[in-house]
């Protein structure tokens, strides 16, 4: 009986352990995701910049 207490305790060991890599491959995966929408937002966010200004450039000219 003793020796089937320590095998389900390794068990649950195991798994715990298996979850908590699990947990950080997740949370690794969504820290890249969020850092290559902030560069795409930061760029994306240039561009539209650059392009209202030449608009206004443009209206300004024609005034």
């Amino acid at each position: 009986m003793h020796d089937l207490k320590r095998i389900l305790k390794e068990e649950k060991a195991q798994i715990s352990a298996e979850m908590i890599i699990l947990i950080a491959a997740i949370i690794a995966i969504v820290l890249v995701v969020v850092t290559q929408l902030q560069k795409t937002t930061t760029k994306a966010n240039k561009t539209v910049d650059k392009k209202a200004d030449d608009v206004f450039k443009q209206i300004e000219k024609i005034n």
